[in-house]
């Protein structure tokens, strides 16, 4: 590994290195993750849309892509995302970053509204948009988790649609990986559920270029089972325990 490399990925969460020592050796996994470094949002904390990446946060989603797929050996044969700016450029900076150097990249990204936040939780979203704005991101996700939100989908069925929006884009390759860029809102309620957490803290947090891994064993997704790492930690669960 390169010295500029190693430098660039001095940024990278570390919990992301802890997580990579957990992956399955021959099969396909998803990497759903919160976007790069953008620039910082106002003083309330809250990131508009138009925010873009950092120089560093764009050259620490390439050096990332690059350090992953050697690592692990593994190839990027699909994309989701969000189709939000820092997002996509999230996407295409990793995607560039695991391509040899005369290698073009033929993997299309697939913009979806299920990752932009709050997304795949929100059945109403004009009205929440206020809401989350009076409460705050952490407020709001943990009144969210309570079921104190109208206008909100059942904590499971939120889950559950991303679960099977990544079951159903994952390839079939033993040695591919599905990326899935998002925002922070929606990695911290997708995480909480999924841990049977009824309430997050500041620490439970995802931070920019933090993400979770995740494989499915199944034919089927609705009798599938879903294992994830987040933070060097495996977890399992039966798909159909998110039932509502």
């Amino acid at each position: 590994m390169s010295d500029e490399l190693t430098q660039t990925l001095t940024h990278l969460p570390v919990s992301m290195h802890a997580s990579l020592a957990q992956l399955p050796v021959a099969q396909p996994i998803v990497l759903l993750t919160r976007h790069s470094l953008r620039v910082a949002a106002d003083g309330q904390g809250f990131a508009s849309y138009a925010l873009p990446l950092t120089e560093v946060g764009r050259e620490l989603a390439y050096a990332w892509g690059e350090y992953l797929c050697n690592w692990t050996g593994r190839e990027f044969r699909a994309c989701l995302s969000s189709p939000i700016g820092r997002c996509v450029d999230t996407a295409l900076r990793m995607l560039g970053g695991s391509l040899d150097e005369n290698e073009e990249n033929r993997t299309d990204i697939i913009e979806t509204t299920l990752l932009v936040e709050p997304g795949s939780f929100v059945l109403d979203a004009a009205r929440l948009s206020a809401v989350f704005r009076q409460y705050g991101a952490l407020k709001f996700i943990n009144a969210f988790l309570s079921k104190q939100v109208e206008g909100m989908k059942h904590p499971a069925q939120g889950v559950l649609d991303i679960l099977s929006l990544l079951y159903d884009y994952l390839p079939s390759a033993e040695n591919s990986v599905l990326l899935a860029v998002s925002h922070d809102t929606i990695l911290a309620a997708f995480l909480a559920v999924m841990q049977d957490e009824p309430e997050i803290t500041s620490e439970d947090w995802p931070e920019m270029m933090e993400g979770v891994f995740l494989w499915f064993d199944g034919d089927r997704f609705e009798d599938s089972q879903v294992h994830w790492v987040w933070r060097g930690i495996k977890k399992s669960r039966l798909v159909s325990s998110f039932v509502v």
